[in-house]
């Protein structure tokens, strides 16, 4: 059963890889660089402090790079148990993708989690000032977790593993960002 799924996964892999173009690359490298979406991130971090006092601006930036921190590290925790090779990094299916080789492992992706804990706590924290916009960061993160099966850095298996953890870490963090901001400001 589950090298069924692992199979399906592949599968799945070499036909999104396989649907892009030279075009298309440079928009999914685009859409997979973190730094990217750094001036996104600017007006995110000032839309959540805007009207918030010194302390629950302390509070909310404290808890937002623990979330990022606790995201990461436990993706990492991951990869390094599981040891799942990256697709590109995989000799018996790198030489059927269309971009370049890397290393180490993929399971799960740190992307896909990082942007989906972002995109939740973002949209819970933002959902009475912007309710029309802020349902965006769902199709952003999605977008992010494609652009790295597109390129052959995760499965997607992977990606859908890290889009889950990111929810319920962003969920998470808010919940302690509510709790503390709550007792103490």
């Amino acid at each position: 059963m589950i090298d069924q799924l692992l199979e399906l996964d592949k599968q799945l892999l070499l036909v999104i890889n396989g649907i892009g173009n030279e075009y298309w690359d440079y928009f999914w490298y685009f859409i997979t660089n973190k730094q990217s979406f750094f001036p996104l991130y600017a007006i995110l971090i000032y839309l959540m402090c805007k009207n918030k006092t010194k302390s629950s601006i302390l509070l909310l930036l404290f808890i937002i790079s623990l979330m990022i921190t606790f995201t990461d590290q436990v993706t990492n925790l991951f990869k390094d148990g599981f040891e799942r090779l990256r697709p590109c990094a995989d000799k018996s299916i790198s030489g059927l993708l269309r971009l370049e080789n890397c290393h180490g492992f993929g399971f799960f992706s740190g992307h896909s989690s990082n942007s989906m804990a972002a995109a939740v706590f973002t949209i819970l924290m933002l959902k009475s000032k912007l309710p029309k916009y802020i349902f965006l960061m769902i199709p952003w993160s999605l977008a992010v977790g494609f652009s790295r099966i597109y390129i052959g850095k995760h499965y997607p298996f992977d990606v859908i593993c890290g889009w889950t953890f990111g929810f319920f870490s962003g969920y998470l963090f808010y919940f302690f960002y509510k709790k503390i901001s709550n007792k103490y400001i």
